[in-house]
């Protein structure tokens, strides 16, 4: 019991020297209520286009069929908040300003899992941070980092709802801290009566084909006129919501300059967007979460915001 206790001391500790911003542990087992949620939320074809959803429901309700006999996971927090001025038009959300954050911190939890492996014997692990099926913001609210929004994003006293969630899965026993149960939204619906498309359907249920990040990012293929309608002047993700939050106005300000590199980059007025070649955007955006859609598809965003100006006239 000692020797856990201990080993969960150190791996916080070392979390926070790699530059995270909060670390929790929890059992690899998912809460019954929260599994049957997401699978209401996949039965109700709140998911659109994102195949990849459904196609895994069993492995982000069971994170032993990502790491065998999976026993524990260390959530870490990063934050990504910072007090920037948006352009007038054509905006990108706060996340994809810099580099993209899969590489910084698959780096960091990377580090993370060789220390614990040489502080301990025989332990087996796998890092992920997005790129695997895992229910990773229930896993953080079970570990106590945070309680569940209405815009049903994960909030963190300290930090707001602006950060990236990796987690380390692990085959060993852990000492694992208490789940976040109370939660600090009490009648405070700014987010959900600022949602321009009323994607928030209703308290921690989000339809991501109303979402303007869905559209922007995920949803493939043209847009249909009410589509391009709900834009809003976004090019790639949306911040509305998250921004409209009181506790983000208290958020403290991230210390990862990398994730803002392209801000000075990103302010490019429609004809600067619409006249760059797939080379340029490649070297001007190289390492930017930008890459993952593609110039063409922000060039269909950027052309759908004249639906979004049109409508507005």
């Amino acid at each position: 019991m000692e020797a856990k206790k201990k080993l969960s001391t150190e791996i916080k500790k070392k979390a926070i020297e790699l530059g995270f911003d909060a670390c929790g542990i929890t059992s690899a087992t998912l809460p019954k209520n929260q599994i049957q949620h997401f699978r209401n939320w996949i039965e109700n074809d709140n998911h659109g286009q994102m195949d990849y959803m459904e196609k895994n429901v069993e492995k982000r309700v069971d994170p032993s069929k990502l790491v065998e006999n999976a026993k524990s996971v260390v959530l870490v927090l990063l934050s990504y908040f910072k007090n920037i001025e948006y352009p007038d038009t054509l905006k990108v959300s706060k996340y994809a300003q810099g580099v993209d954050y899969h590489y910084i911190i698959k780096e960091k939890l990377n580090q993370l899992l060789l220390f614990i492996q040489e502080n301990a014997d025989e332990i087996n692990g796998r890092c992920f941070v997005d790129s695997a099926p895992v229910l990773e913001r229930t896993l953080a609210q079970q570990a106590g980092l945070g309680w569940f929004g209405k815009n049903s994003m994960l909030l963190n006293k300290s930090l707001g709802s602006f950060f990236f969630i990796g987690e380390v899965i692990l085959d060993v026993e852990l000492e694992y801290d208490l789940p976040f149960e109370k939660e600090f939204c009490g009648d405070c619906e700014l987010c959900l009566r600022n949602c321009p498309t009323g994607a928030i359907v209703s308290p921690k249920v989000v339809d991501a084909r109303k979402c303007i990040s869905y559209l922007t990012i995920e949803k493939r293929g043209e847009f249909v006129p009410v589509e391009a309608e709900m834009l809003n002047n976004w090019i790639f993700g949306c911040d509305i919501c998250q921004n409209v939050c009181p506790w983000n106005k208290k958020a403290k300000q991230t210390q990862e300059e990398l994730l803002f590199k392209y801000y000075n980059q990103l302010k490019l007025t429609k004809s600067e967007w619409l006249s760059l070649t797939g080379n340029q955007f490649k070297q001007k955006y190289k390492s930017s979460p930008l890459q993952r859609a593609g110039l063409k598809q922000i060039v269909r965003n950027v052309l759908g915001n004249d639906y979004f100006t049109l409508y507005q006239v």
